[in-house]
């Protein structure tokens, strides 16, 4: 068997005080179905949410290279729901925490749905504004039509100038797992 597990250490320090990760290499990818996949799961103490597990399995196998991720809080949350303003420069160091489950909607903007191939992840919002903006990009380099490479266009500068603290953008974390947060004293949480 080539399964093998390791425990490696933090990268840097933060607020947030994170375990060592158990990863085990070696485990069956579930789409190449090679014993390509190394499994991670680590625990995080959030301040303000709690201790939350991450999950991830990485496919090595250079044809495939399957990845999924997901955060789970270790309490039972409750269905959550999240709104921000975002309107400074300060608000992109705001903590986000996101799991398989949400949607998250930015109006006029994005939405990004739960389905089989989203992840959860912990970032905070310049981290979930430029992954927007990397589907934007994308959006825009595959477009045909003029119209919707200017509307792209339009679109990213009205993110840079939002990551520069020039425009307000609302931000919509709807989760019914629970275990996703905006981690700030601006963001208003309801129930779902």
């Amino acid at each position: 068997m080539a399964k093998k597990t390791e425990q490696k250490k933090p990268d840097k320090k933060s607020d947030e005080q994170s375990s060592q990760p158990d990863i085990v290499t070696g485990e069956t990818c579930p789409m190449c179905m090679q014993k390509t996949a190394t499994l991670s799961e680590h625990s995080v103490e959030v301040p303000y949410f709690g201790k939350i597990f991450v999950f991830s399995l990485i496919c090595t196998n250079k044809g495939c290279n399957y990845k999924i991720a997901d955060v789970e809080a270790e309490q039972q949350k409750e269905p959550c729901k999240y709104t921000i303003e975002v309107d400074k420069e300060e608000d992109m160091k705001i903590r986000f925490i996101k799991s398989s489950q949400a949607t998250v909607k930015i109006p006029h903007m994005a939405t990004i749905t739960p389905g089989p191939a989203s992840d959860g992840y912990i970032s905070n919002i310049e981290g979930l504004l430029n992954r927007v903006k990397d589907q934007v990009e994308s959006a825009k380099d595959d477009a045909e039509d003029e119209e919707d490479k200017n509307k792209a266009k339009n679109l990213l500068k009205k993110l840079i100038r939002v990551m520069w603290g020039q425009e307000k953008l609302k931000i919509i974390v709807e989760d019914p797992s629970g275990n996703s947060a905006i981690i700030s004293e601006k963001a208003v949480k309801s129930k779902l």
